[in-house]
């Protein structure tokens, strides 16, 4: 059985990447796209997805939070399995998002590396054994392309920690304002942006006299289309809902 996708951000650069990993794949098919930007493609491509005429079971979204909106219409509309790769949704949307699950499956994760989550499970570990003992902060690295910052898969791992400490921890994006001794309950989150990196995220855990790195490096943006088609497939066929990595993982 072949999957049919319909690819939100088609024209980017994840989009490029997905249609690469998916042409080859003998399970999977692109059979629409939207993107603001128009250029050739095996399959047609609309400006505002609500004007695809094509008949497809998932979507694959890796655009930007602008072009969600109408996204969520067209899934709220067919009610079909939607996979939300697109990072650094505000407050309205993640609303939106919950609210979108009542009536479609949808699979979200700021983060679509297995290698990721795997790095989150870690994390989640280290910190229960190693706070209130160790400080924590977390660095993340990205090209220089990127809108958002921090990541979404920094907000997240922060996210996760902040979970295993019981809600407890305060988030500090920056310093450079304030001359006070840093506060145990804190978590500084740090980003940098250059160059051509794909996607490099860090956890430091310091303590007196020794330091626990937890690192993970994207190598391509290819292990981010892996996983999304990975989730693509997950999600045919599931009943509305919200899913995690952590449900592909199990599954």
């Amino acid at each position: 059985m072949c999957t049919r996708l319909f690819l939100n951000g088609c024209s980017g650069r994840m989009g490029r990447v997905i249609c690469e990993i998916a042409a080859s794949a003998d399970d999977l098919s692109i059979v629409a796209g939207s993107d603001l930007q128009i250029e050739p493609a095996a399959f047609p491509i609309y400006a505002d997805p609500r004007d695809c005429r094509e008949e497809f079971d998932v979507v694959v979204d890796f655009s930007n939070p602008s072009a969600l909106p109408r996204l969520f219409a067209l899934i709220r509309e067919r009610r079909c399995p939607a996979v939300i790769c697109t990072t650094g949704l505000d407050a309205v949307l993640k609303e939106e998002l919950q609210q979108l699950s009542a009536v479609a499956p949808i699979f979200q994760s700021a983060n679509m590396s297995l290698g990721i989550n795997l790095l989150i499970s870690l994390v989640r570990q280290s910190a229960s054994l190693l706070y209130p003992e160790f400080d924590i902060e977390i660095i993340e690295a990205h090209h220089n392309q990127k809108l958002d910052a921090p990541s979404g898969t920094a907000l997240m791992i922060a996210d996760q920690i902040n979970a295993e400490l019981d809600h407890k921890m305060t988030f500090i994006h920056d310093r450079s304002q304030v001359r006070q001794k840093r506060k145990r309950q804190e978590i500084g989150i740090h980003a940098i942006r250059g160059g051509s990196i794909v996607g490099e995220h860090t956890v430091l855990f310091a303590g007196q006299d020794e330091l626990v790195t937890l690192h993970h490096s994207a190598q391509s943006r290819n292990v981010f289309a892996r996983g999304a088609l990975a989730a693509a497939r997950f999600m045919v066929g599931r009943p509305a809902g919200l899913y995690s990595m952590q449900d592909l993982i199990r599954s």
